[in-house]
């Protein structure tokens, strides 16, 4: 059974003339596997491109920071990512960085993992962007692909 419940976005004001505007929402699913193997499988950054589609490539430069290839509204982006928070099998938290390749364009996100008696596993994800596009929307589908990339046989 998916249970899934997103917020409408919710834009917030440009800083000043030159960021894009940030849309922000946040999305839960009930995933068929115990937290211990959710958890894991979200850290298999390499996957991303598998259940986020805006991602096309990721590449580990260490153990907190990222590159990552993303396509928004028919344009290609790079985008340097650096894990905040790691609080193992309980959340997850991300931002990205400038790295002089997109910095008009903003992304972070937070993953929550909560154990439920039924050894599933409920995620929650907010996602807040500059990238554009309905936001709701991609984290509504995120969740959507990470429940069937975990749960495949």
């Amino acid at each position: 059974m998916i249970t899934r419940a997103s917020t409408p976005d919710k834009q917030m004001p440009k800083e000043d003339n030159t960021r894009n505007a940030m849309n922000a929402a946040q999305g839960s699913i009930l995933v068929k596997a115990p937290v211990t193997a959710v958890y894991k499988r979200w850290l298999a950054f390499e996957d991303y491109p598998k259940f986020v589609t805006a991602i096309k490539r990721v590449r580990k430069l260490d153990a907190n920071h990222f590159v990552a290839t993303l396509a928004f509204n028919g344009k290609q982006y790079e985008a340097m990512l650096e894990i905040m928070l790691r609080v193992p099998e309980r959340r997850l938290a991300w931002r990205t960085i400038s790295n002089g390749h997109a910095p008009d364009h903003l992304a972070a996100g937070v993953v929550s993992f909560a154990s439920c008696p039924d050894r599933t596993t409920c995620v929650t994800f907010k996602l807040t962007s500059s990238f554009g596009g309905a936001v709701f929307r991609r984290v509504d589908s995120y969740l959507h692909n990470f429940k069937l990339l975990i749960e495949k046989p």
